[in-house]
Order: structure tokens, then sequence, then C-alpha cells
């Protein structure tokens, strides 16, 4: 993994923390593709920034905060895979029963392909 590679990684997760979607979208490249996987299901995908952009606005409203904090880095194939630790705290009631207020915390990874200096994607596991 590049010394560059991990400085897009760690800029990526900072602007996720602290809600600045046109931070993230800055680091992703124009047709990146995200998916989300819950439970070996792949619950949510976007694909081309703009959809992305949409998911990211969106999910900002759930969180009144939000942090993902790297535990650890890999390469693997090509891409690098960093293994998180996640806490939130919900502003909005969820459909699954979750209330305002709750906080999740839970573990999990996330696997970046960079490419020219963009992030090209993103696949976060929980």
């Amino acid at each position: 993994m590049s010394k560059n590679d991990k400085e897009i990684i760690d800029s990526y997760i900072e602007a996720y923390n602290s809600f600045d979607i046109e931070g993230m979208l800055a680091l992703l490249h124009e047709e990146v593709l995200f998916r989300n996987y819950s439970n070996g299901e792949v619950s949510t995908e976007t694909k081309g920034i703009h959809e992305f952009k949409e998911l990211a606005e969106n999910s900002a409203q759930i969180f009144s905060s939000r942090c993902q904090t790297i535990t650890s880095y890999s390469q693997i194939d090509g891409k690098v895979e960093i293994q998180i630790d996640y806490e939130a705290v919900l502003a909005a009631d969820l459909p699954n029963g979750l209330k305002q207020g709750d906080r999740i915390q839970l573990k999990g990874k996330s696997i970046f392909e960079i490419r020219e200096g963009k992030i090209t994607l993103i696949e976060d596991y929980s």
C-alpha cells in the first residue's frame, strides 16, 4: 500500500466522520462504485459520484454523530482493506425499531480501490 493511498483513505474517513460530503466527493472517481454489505448481503449500492452524493446526503440526516476509527490496514489483491470500529448516535427513528438518540456500535471492514489518485471502489462490511 502506498503512502498516498493511505493518505487518501485517511482523508476520506476524516471527511466522513465530520459530515464533510464535499470533502468525501473530492476524493472519489466520477465512476465510483459503492456497496454496503450487511449479514453477507448487498444492502445498498450506488454507481457513479452523483448516486453516491445522494446517498451520503441522506445518510448524514440519520446520524447526529458518527465515527469510524481505523484499527488496521492491509493490502489485498491491489485493494486496501481497513478494519474499523464504528460508533454513531441516531438523529432520527429508523424503520427497524431503533430510536433517535440510540447509540450504534459495531466492528466492520471497508475495502478501497484507488486508481490515479481517486477512490474507484468502496465496499463496507458489517
